[in-house]
């Protein structure tokens, strides 16, 4: 009798991720912050001593964020955004803990984590012979995507107190830097003929110690260049703030993708196994 290959996760039936709009940057924006200080927090302040209670929240959280996002088969605002900032928190304990314990300094850590980028990127387009958003459709390219995310999360973290740290440019100064670097691809796509996936995944990356240096600005004690508020405010008031977009997104659903952005036909194609339709 012929046996079908099960999987704990279905195929998505259509794209899971968003359309890009103005507010998606926002919130990319906002978790990269979040994550940041969330991470600061359970690691300085809420148990100082007890790294390995550090470490099962933030995988615990984590955890729960994926198995939301990949059981989902259709994007959906509420468990896309809720793995973003888990990977955010977790990205954020993963690099500093490559510097804090095994004593790699900034400039290594960024440096690997630039490597691991390209590494994933590398093999995301040899496999798929794409790197666009608009083609995440398939159980394999959202493992890319999200493998992606995990490592500018990382290398973001790294790059930014690569800066502010080894660089002596303190955090609001590293933030503003980042906003200029920003807008770079930005002005480069929209004038110089920039291909729209390079000026995505560029823009994308420098979210993250854009989102970061800020959340360090307002966080951080003044003798650390910091305006002092602490990392658990800075968590909570834009973990707010984000719930409060989100919460926008899910009733407005104004950022899922329409079928005309599929490059094949009017829906994405739906494979055999979705379908039931395996070989034995």
């Amino acid at each position: 009798m012929p046996r079908h290959r099960r999987s704990f996760f279905a195929e998505p039936v259509a794209a899971k991720v968003p359309e890009i709009t103005f507010l998606f940057w926002v919130i990319k924006i906002l978790t990269t912050a979040g994550g940041e200080a969330t991470s600061d927090y359970l690691g300085l302040n809420l148990y100082p001593h007890s790294r390995p209670t550090v470490v099962a929240i933030e995988t615990a959280i984590l955890a729960v964020g994926l198995v939301w996002q990949f059981h989902v088969r259709r994007y959906a605002a509420a468990p896309y955004w809720f793995f973003a900032y888990s990977i955010a928190i977790f990205g954020t304990g993963v690099s500093d803990a490559l510097h804090l314990v095994v004593g790699i300094p900034y400039a290594g850590t960024t440096l690997l984590w630039a490597v691991v980028l390209a590494i994933v990127f590398w093999r995301w387009h040899a496999s798929e012979r794409t790197l666009s958003i608009h083609s995440v459709y398939t159980r394999r390219r959202e493992a890319y995507y999200w493998a992606v995310v995990f490592a500018t999360f990382a290398l973001g973290t790294a790059l930014g107190d690569f800066t502010a740290t080894s660089l002596h440019l303190g955090f609001l100064a590293s933030g503003i830097l980042f906003f200029v670097v920003i807008l770079i691809p930005a002005v480069a796509w929209k004038w110089l003929g920039l291909n729209s996936v390079v000026a995505f995944w560029c823009a994308y990356v420098v979210t993250r110690p854009l989102g970061a240096s800020f959340a360090d600005y307002f966080s951080r004690p003044h003798s650390l260049s910091g305006a002092d508020y602490g990392n658990g405010p800075v968590a909570l008031v834009i973990t707010i703030i984000v719930a409060a977009l989100v919460g926008y997104l899910c009733v407005a659903r104004n950022d899922i993708q329409r079928p005309e952005s599929y490059p094949e036909g009017s829906y994405p194609p739906v494979s055999d196994e979705a379908l039931g339709n395996t070989k034995p």
